[in-house]
């Protein structure tokens, strides 16, 4: 009998046994993700995500490689938070402003002077505050792998020391879109614009606005304190970075996988903390010792005063009871 062999599947056969050859038993397809995020190279951010790309590969014998971007290089912070809905990037250590509008109860954290230090804001946020705010994201599509530091923020400015609230009539102050941040400003008599990061330099150094708000790291890394001299020490609030992952990645990784993920980003986290709280206290006295900068403290319950009344604005929306908690949280 004749056998007859069509074209057809010869094409099958030649398509089928690559395929067997491509996955021998015991082999494990290569995961590659990827982190953006904002900040500039030495900023504890950027060296924690890096960190954290290294202990993944250890971990997972180099069967999840993650490749991290930082500057801004796949987007800015709302362009991150899409393409992290999307799956089309992995992760993003995002600020809390940003985050805040998917989130709205996130912006609370930045109630003005509710937390005294990073530690203060960690030991709420560590406990049942935190995972309230966790569950929110799964609505987001987002899986929160972490809550990283962004520090208790301070002003600085290219026209005059501020020193009370008073000072800040007539300064356009850049903020990022946080309707927190916004609404601290606006209440102390300043002129707000919003501004991403990664064009805040050259936008105090043309003079598109007068000043802006950030942790002394992100000052320093960012080099803002060569186009705005005179830096005020308001303390005025404190922000949280969260590291999250896109859910539509998360729900692609296997359970051992997802565990070398979360073992990576709490100790890369762990490490991004304690290098912020050093970086704090070098560039508060590097900044002090410079002839070339003016470093001032501020009338602190001037400014508490002058921005008291944005806990009751807060109070008044439509998670107002998340904002009580929080509130009673940080007193204890």
């Amino acid at each position: 009998m004749k056998t007859t062999i069509s074209r057809r599947t010869l094409l099958a056969g030649a398509f089928a046994t690559p395929a067997i050859l491509t996955f021998p038993r015991g082999a494990q397809a290569a995961t590659n993700l990827t982190l953006g995020h904002n900040a500039a190279p030495g900023n504890p951010r950027s060296i924690a995500t890096e960190r954290f790309a290294e202990l993944v590969k250890e971990r997972s014998n180099g069967n999840i490689s993650v490749r991290v971007a930082g500057s801004e290089q796949l987007g800015n912070e709302q362009s991150l938070l899409t393409s992290l809905r999307t799956g089309a990037v992995s992760m993003t250590v995002n600020s809390q402003g940003s985050t805040s509008a998917l989130i709205p109860e996130l912006a609370a954290l930045g109630l003005p002077f509710l937390f005294e230090d990073s530690a203060a804001a960690f030991k709420v946020l560590d406990g049942p505050i935190g995972e309230e705010l966790e569950q929110r994201f799964a609505k987001v599509q987002m899986v929160p792998l972490g809550w990283w530091d962004n520090g208790i923020r301070h002003i600085t400015n290219s026209k005059r020391p501020v020193a009370k609230p008073a000072d800040l009539k007539g300064l356009k102050i850049r903020t990022p879109p946080d309707p927190m941040t916004i609404d601290i400003f606006q209440a102390l008599g300043a002129g707000t614009e919003q501004i991403s990061f990664g064009e805040l330099y050259i936008a105090l150094q043309q003079g598109v606005v007068d000043g802006q708000e950030n942790p002394l790291t992100n000052i320093a890394s960012s080099k803002l304190f060569e186009v705005n001299k005179f830096i005020s020490l308001s303390g005025h609030k404190w922000e949280s970075s969260p590291f999250l992952m896109s859910q539509i990645t998360w729900t692609r990784l296997s359970a051992a996988d997802r565990e070398i993920i979360k073992a990576a980003a709490k100790e890369s986290g762990d490490l991004q903390r304690k290098l912020f709280a050093e970086n704090e206290a070098k560039f508060n006295a590097q900044f002090r010792a410079d002839p070339k900068l003016a470093v001032n403290e501020v009338d602190k319950p001037a400014f508490r005063e002058a921005s008291s009344k944005v806990v009751d604005t807060w109070r008044a929306k439509p998670f107002g009871d998340f904002v009580d908690k929080l509130v009673k949280a940080a007193k204890v």
